[in-house]
């Protein structure tokens, strides 16, 4: 008796931790500022969708979006592209002196550089580049980062795939890049939707640098557009819950999307 009820409240705290936040920003979105910082009202007791319109009529959120989504999409489609190869690389041939754990080693050391430390490096390049404020500066900036983070989950993803399978292919006639690209891949799709999301994840929501390389609408991602709603007199609390809320859409979707091969790749690889 005394587990069954703790199995229940602790499903129901965990349901209360995950499911409160969720409802607060969404009911905070459809109230009003008064509503939200004289009132301190529970739930909207005047539902508006004014917050949603205000954004992308007057708060150029649109732009916002459109730069995260793009961003986002070419830098994490490179690195996986130019991660998977390199994972490949490693986890298939042999280097001097055993290199090849040494490098991943080394890639996932990049990785968890606090992005801080390099910030200044980073803006001084891509300002001698002239690539400020641009889609191009960011794109080049993520991808550098997903690279080393893409290189490192798929190595042992690879490594878990029988060469035999590949060698199979190669004494039928097929190339090496033949058997990587018909038979490896397709065996490695788990593996490659669990990085995708964790490398969509980091880039969609990542602010330190997109405060850096941008400063006006054209380039502005969504996290840094979202902060500009963050005024020296007044914040609007509303328009931020909406962004909020609207910002969330595209993750969620791309998590169904991959639901079924990320937990297959949960399953298997460097996050076993």
């Amino acid at each position: 008796m005394r587990t069954r009820l703790a199995r229940i409240l602790t499903t129901v705290f965990v349901l209360a931790a995950v499911l409160l936040p969720i409802y607060w920003l969404v009911s905070t979105s459809l109230k009003s500022n008064r509503e939200i910082t004289q009132e301190g009202t529970l739930y909207p007791h005047v539902p508006t969708l004014d917050n949603y319109v205000r954004l992308f009529t007057e708060k150029q959120f649109g732009s916002y979006l459109t730069n995260s989504l793009v961003v986002t999409f070419f830098s994490v489609a490179i690195a996986l592209v130019a991660g998977a190869m390199g994972a490949y690389a490693i986890a298939r041939f042999r280097l001097p002196f055993a290199m090849e754990r040494k490098v991943g080693l080394f890639l996932l050391t990049l990785r968890i550089i606090p992005p801080v430390v390099i910030l200044i490096p980073v803006y001084l390049l891509m300002l001698s580049l002239g690539l400020l404020d641009s889609w191009l500066g960011l794109i080049a900036t993520y991808t550098a980062f997903n690279i080393t983070f893409c290189v490192w989950m798929m190595e042992s993803f690879f490594r878990e795939i029988p060469v035999d399978l590949e060698e199979a292919a190669m004494v039928d006639g097929d190339s090496r890049f033949g058997a990587f690209r018909r038979i490896t891949l397709p065996l490695a799709a788990p593996g490659l939707a669990a990085t995708a999301i964790f490398a969509v994840l980091v880039t969609f929501n990542e602010f330190l640098f997109a405060l850096a390389l941008t400063a006006t609408p054209r380039a502005m991602t969504m996290p840094r557009g979202t902060a500009t709603l963050i005024g020296r007199i007044d914040t609007d609390w509303a328009s931020m819950a909406a962004a909020g809320v609207i910002g969330a859409l595209p993750i969620v979707f791309f998590a169904l999307l991959v639901q079924r091969h990320l937990v297959r790749g949960l399953t298997m690889g460097a996050v076993k």
